[in-house]
């Protein structure tokens, strides 16, 4: 017997309830936004904000703050310490500078406070990571890139694929990053607030040119980025590179789930008369059923035991990515189809899906 999680002919009201997800949507947004700018804001991890990152282990467990007063000294400012896996042996230490550039020096200055303080019990360097203040703006300008130009090559594809406009699209993307290279060759703006004016016209470009499908699959990933960084702000969790990973990982995913969506709508459109476009659309989610929650409760369950399983290496890793799946799958059901309804309607889409038919050189007898 086949395994059915979701019986054929389900007709589950999606699009009916669409201004209950925009509300939810709304709400999560404002939480991140609030955790972000008015909480304890986004914590840059080594990777990012430079400094030195050390792992000890002690033979014994340490107390937190008997540990943080032990290296309180004017040659290691900035000290910060996280328990690291379980038993209270082993920490992570963080420093947001050092007054010499040399690691040896570093680390037997903290081998010196910790013997000095901790006398009987053993302790040893299991690693050391150095990254200078360059290093990490280079790293977070690149990542932050990295993020906009995959959102503009999906915003390409969907529009190719879904609409027929692929020279529309191909220019569009070669505008922007032309733009966008220019202006960060003369740095009028940083790279943040460069990415974000660039994403900004994304979105009207899409708007003015009717790539609806690109406009509804960009704004879902935008959703998608920013409540799970917000989830991020709230938790305290370090933004570091395995977290930027994450995130273009649930790019991916988000975007893999929402064109599986938009497929089934075009077919249907092909196929099906005589019903609205929110009744198309609450029928191709329900078909698509299915595979969403297969897809999503394996890719959900393995990022949840490496959260539980992985360790503190890959933490932010894998909580980010069980964050982004759920949140990806939302709004692959909720969102990105939804908003198809917001942009156009039935006749505008059946229309996008027709190609012009070329005739072939003496096809009817005349070259």
């Amino acid at each position: 017997m086949a395994l059915v999680l979701v019986k054929p002919g389900t007709k589950i009201d999606f699009a009916g309830k669409r201004y209950l997800a925009y509300g939810l949507s709304i709400a999560l947004l404002l939480l991140g936004l609030g955790a972000s700018f008015f909480g304890s804001g986004f914590k840059l991890g080594i990777d990012f904000a430079g400094g030195v990152i050390m792992q000890i282990h002690f033979a014994q467990p340490v107390d937190d703050e008997a540990l943080k007063a032990s290296l309180d000294v004017p040659a290691l400012p900035g000290i910060s310490t996280q328990r690291f896996g379980e038993g209270g042996s082993d920490y992570l230490l963080r420093f947001s500078k050092t007054q010499d550039g040399d690691a040896s020096v570093l680390r037997t200055q903290v081998m010196q406070q910790l013997q000095q303080h901790f006398p009987n019990n053993a302790c040893s360097i299991e690693r050391m990571e150095v990254v200078g203040p360059k290093v990490g703006s280079d790293l977070a300008n690149k990542a932050l890139s990295a993020l906009y130009y995959a959102i503009l090559l999906i915003a390409v594809y969907i529009s190719g694929r879904f609409e027929q406009r692929w020279m529309a699209a191909a220019a569009m993307a070669a505008v922007l990053w032309g733009c966008m290279y220019a202006l960060s060759s003369i740095a009028v703006l940083s790279i943040g607030w460069l990415v974000l004016l660039a994403l900004l016209i994304t979105l009207v470009i899409c708007f003015v040119l009717h790539l609806n499908f690109a406009l509804g699959a960009i704004i879902a990933l935008i959703h998608d980025v920013s409540i799970t960084t917000g989830f991020l702000a709230i938790s305290g969790i370090d933004i570091d590179l395995n977290v930027i990973a994450a995130l273009l990982t649930i790019i991916g995913y988000s975007l893999n789930d929402t064109i599986i969506i938009y497929d089934r709508i075009r077919e249907n459109l092909r196929t099906i008369k005589d019903v609205t476009l929110e009744q198309l659309i609450n029928l191709s989610v329900n078909q698509t059923l299915s595979r969403t929650v297969l897809t999503s409760g394996t890719t959900i369950m393995a990022a949840l035991a490496l959260f539980i399983l992985g360790g503190g290496v890959i933490h932010s890793f894998a909580l980010t990515m069980l964050i982004g799946v759920i949140i990806g799958t939302y709004s692959s059901i909720y969102i990105s189809s939804s908003l198809l309804l917001a942009f156009g309607n039935r006749e505008y889409y059946v229309a996008s899906q027709k190609r012009e038919v070329y005739e072939k050189p003496g096809e009817h007898g005349i070259v």
